[in-house]
């Protein structure tokens, strides 16, 4: 059983409540302290230790790593891209804000490793838009993406000034069927599964060409967690890493349930997140991932199509 001490900021969104669980197997259950604003998931509930906690009181924060001798972090908390737009100064200050005041706790109390994650929201109409390479133009639209670029420098200069262990990756849209999503541009991707069990039918907010890099979440978390166990000398950059598995449309992913659901309907009514989708890149070149920590991704459209269809049934 590995030492390490484990403090989950934001374990009730829809990342954290699959890595608690996943991290609990590999760690112990009471080594990993799933944390949130608001009390427990359903899902976390007598899994493990669990704290109420708001990723904007640093006090608390500091407090919390003291009492219970943690070692590593992950911060999960934040607005995401759709909702960032809704109210971009409360964006920036609860994304900006949770990772500086938790960076300095990681220089202040010696932490080994800090995970924060970041988003191809980071990319923008001037990138590249397929095969998006780890290191190109970078000018986001959205707070979101204006907010994760900012905290991919600050993470890289904490680790050149002060040696702190940060590590990052740029996710692409996340699709699950334990949580519900937060808010997101990919949030579709989710949701047209969810209707096609209960109406057989959906009404999407993107154009049905509309091409976006998708992850099943499964993927997502065995990346992030071999990501963080990687030897340091391995990992080439403290910017985060691009990571890929697939692309595909609205269009794409109706014909794929088509094939479990043949009287599945859809039909496209875009709105605001349509322009956001259209300045993030189509695909992700995630060789560099490839190539420093061996990352290989798992699960296809249809593969995971079968995956969330009998999960969420």
């Amino acid at each position: 059983m590995k030492k390490d001490k484990i403090l989950i900021i934001g374990a009730g969104g829809q990342i954290g409540v699959e890595l608690a669980f996943s991290l609990r197997k590999i760690y112990g259950a009471d080594n990993v302290i799933a944390s949130d604003i608001r009390p427990a998931h359903p899902l976390l509930k007598d899994s493990g230790p669990y704290a109420i906690l708001n990723a904007m009181d640093a006090n608390a924060v500091l407090e919390l790593v003291k009492k219970e001798g943690v070692t590593q972090i992950y911060l999960l908390a934040a607005v995401l891209s759709a909702t960032g737009e809704k109210d971009p100064m409360r964006a920036w200050d609860i994304n900006m804000k949770s990772l500086l005041q938790l960076l300095d706790i990681g220089v202040q109390e010696k932490l080994s490793k800090i995970y924060w994650p970041s988003s191809i929201a980071v990319f923008g109409p001037t990138t590249p838009r397929t095969h998006t390479p780890q290191q190109t133009v970078i000018e986001p639209r959205t707070v979101y993406g204006i907010s994760k670029y900012a905290g991919e420098l600050w993470c890289q200069y904490y680790n050149q000034r002060w040696g702190l262990d940060v590590r990052s990756i740029r996710y692409p849209g996340l699709i699950s069927w334990k949580s519900a999503p937060g808010g997101g541009t990919t949030d579709y991707a989710i949701d047209i599964y969810i209707e096609a069990l209960k109406n057989k039918k959906y009404t999407c907010f993107l154009a049905e060409n509309t091409y976006l890099p998708m992850m099943y979440m499964d993927d997502a978390i065995r990346g992030t967690i071999e990501l963080m166990e990687a030897p340091a000398e391995q990992l080439k950059t403290h910017m985060a890493y691009n990571l890929s598995a697939m692309s595909f449309s609205p269009k794409e992913i109706a014909e794929s349930i088509r094939q479990h659901i043949p009287d599945f309907t859809i039909d496209y009514a875009p709105d605001f997140r349509q322009a956001i989708a259209e300045g993030w890149p189509q695909s992700i070149d995630d060789s560099t991932a490839r190539e420093h920590w061996n990352w290989k991704h798992e699960f296809d459209l249809d593969k995971m199509t079968v995956a969330m269809l009998e999960n969420l049934k």
